[in-house]
């Protein structure tokens, strides 16, 4: 029998002692009424819709007065750390600026079409598009320009935008959220001040929303702490992403499911146009393979090799590289409540991801809209306690949101046993309505999978069509200090399978076993938060730090 190792073996305890603090705020800290922790499309949406609602009131001489909103984004830029293969549903939009036209929006062009391949190695099989694939009246779009559109919005709305603040602790009285505490700015690799030192900010609110985005250390630090649990845990996925000029022009947005993953993982590419000669494409990979050497980057490099993509690539120029986890666990994995005494939590935070219908951003962006209504709610009467809030969830519970996600509650975990029992389950489940499969399929934990080391690759990039980890680290535009501390967490004594699995499922190059011991690269992070899911543990650090998105 081949050797086996279990991740969570390795990977440390969630540092809740640093991620809560039940302490008072420092004399010099901001006090606001509402914090949106996060600047993406859940955080921003949230903050546009509560602004718009105390307007109206003011107007109609509700008296409810100023209300102080803000939102911090850890990106140097709104935009800057967000990624998604946007093909996107209009109608939180259209909900947030009824005057506005679609054409008005930050999209790039609507769906022109769409194409379903099975791939093997050398050929691309078109299948009929599944009825959660189809995406008529939808748009492409780059989720980092809506986030920077939409910050342009909530700016005009007196909404205050503070970028480069990432939060580092939630502020507490007793079991009530107040606030949050910023990570420190200006270390050096010993965690000690330098000349450019800025101590942390303490942000106080009467809520407090986390839109922190996938895996969210506070949003974790809070469940565990409330001891708020789901029917499954949280299961998580790895995207590739790149976007290219290209001499051939696009006119269909392409999914494909099949090589170069193997059967037993489930996940798949994309690509769509977002120019007449800009191309976004993509690969996903789920993070519950028993293949400790499955490396999702090296996987999407070949795939540019294959005909279907190769044909648009091909005297090409890759412009851009970005990676992101994505959860994936959907209906039977969202926490048992989304809000509590000062808090809600929204979008990617919660887990609202369509993974069927591949679609997670309207979601996100109607779960702040949500938000928005309860915290108005609360506002006006003056009671922002757990059972206040708890229209959030209401909200969200009547909504279409949770409707979809109920559908397809088994189609994403069919798939645990790879691919033929999966596509069959997702069939069925099709057909029926999400009747059958019956029940609830359980999921183990990621980190809980049992691996077998994989081998060592003999792909070596070419340098104009594949690339190899630190060339893309590049094209994020990644710009860390290199005396930045290091942010990630590890156990002491990680041994060599265990060091190389992280090593290939890192996509930015950021471990490596050298000399007999695990090395560290922290500056080539990219946030995409792969290791936090199954190894060293993700932790804030100086705002800005990380990738510049641009079009992703």
């Amino acid at each position: 029998m081949p050797r086996t190792f279990v991740p969570s073996r390795y990977q440390p305890a969630l540092p809740s002692e640093q991620v809560i603090l039940n302490e008072r705020p420092g004399p010099d800290a901001i006090e606001l009424d509402v914090l949106f922790v996060g600047g993406g499309p859940a955080g921003l949406a949230g903050a546009i819709a509560l602004a718009q609602l105390v307007a109206e009131d003011n107007e109609r001489g509700g008296g409810l007065g100023e209300v102080g909103i803000g939102v911090l984004e850890k990106g140097e830029r709104l935009g800057d750390h967000c990624l998604s293969g946007t093909v996107v549903n209009p109608r939180p939009f259209r909900e947030l600026f009824p005057d506005l036209h679609d054409r008005d929006f930050p999209f790039a062009a609507p769906v022109p079409g769409e194409s379903v391949y099975v791939l093997t190695a050398s050929q691309a099989i078109r299948v009929p598009t599944p009825p959660t694939m189809r995406n008529h009246g939808f748009y492409v779009a780059s989720l980092s320009e809506m986030a920077r559109w939409l910050g342009d919005q909530a700016e005009k709305l007196g909404v205050n935008v503070f970028p480069g603040f990432p939060a580092a602790s939630l502020l507490a009285d007793g079991d009530r959220v107040i606030g949050v505490r910023t990570a420190a700015s200006g270390l050096d690799r010993e965690g000690k001040p330098s000349s450019g030192y800025t101590p942390p900010t303490d942000v106080t609110a009467k809520v407090t929303v986390l839109a922190e985005g996938t895996r969210g250390l506070l949003t974790q630090g809070y469940l565990a702490w409330q001891r708020i649990d789901s029917p499954n845990p949280q299961v998580f996925a790895l995207g590739v992403k790149e976007l290219w000029e290209t001499r051939r022009p696009l006119n269909v947005v392409v999914h494909t499911m099949g090589w170069p993953l193997p059967p037993s993982v489930f996940g798949g590419s994309f690509m769509y146009p977002l120019e007449p000669n800009v191309v976004a494409l993509g690969l996903v990979a789920a993070l519950d393979a028993h293949d400790g050497g499955l490396d999702t980057h090296e996987l999407f490099q070949r795939m540019k090799l294959h005909p279907l993509f190769r044909q648009y690539l091909d005297g090409g120029e890759l412009l851009e590289w970005g990676a992101k986890t994505i959860p994936e666990g959907g209906y039977y994995s969202l926490p048992d409540r989304r809000h509590g005494d000062g808090v809600v939590i929204v979008g990617d935070a919660a887990g609202l991801v369509n993974v069927p219908a591949l679609k997670g951003i309207h979601y996100a962006m109607q779960s702040g809209i949500f938000a928005a209504r309860a915290i108005f709610r609360a506002l006006k009467t003056a009671d922002t306690s757990r059972s206040a809030l708890a229209e959030y969830d209401r909200l969200l519970g009547d909504s279409y949101v949770m409707r979809d996600l109920y559908r397809t509650r088994n189609m994403r975990l069919a798939f645990r046993h790879g691919f033929v029992r999966g596509t069959i389950g997702a069939g069925l489940a099709t057909l029926t309505g999400g009747r059958v499969p019956a029940g609830r399929i359980a999921m183990p934990l990621d980190a809980a999978v049992p691996r077998t080391p994989g081998n060592a690759s003999a792909f070596t990039p070419d340098g104009k069509l594949t690339f190899s980890k630190v060339d893309a680290v590049f094209r994020s535009g990644n710009a860390t200090r290199d005396t930045i501390p290091a942010h990630l967490v590890t156990a002491n004594g990680i041994p060599r399978d265990v060091a190389e699995f992280y090593a290939r499922m890192c996509p930015a190059g950021v471990y490596e076993w050298v000399d007999g011991a695990l090395r560290i690269n922290a500056p080539n992070c990219v946030d995409c938060k792969a290791t936090d899911v199954l190894g060293p543990r993700w932790t804030p650090r100086e705002g800005g730090s990380g990738p510049r998105y641009k079009r992703m």
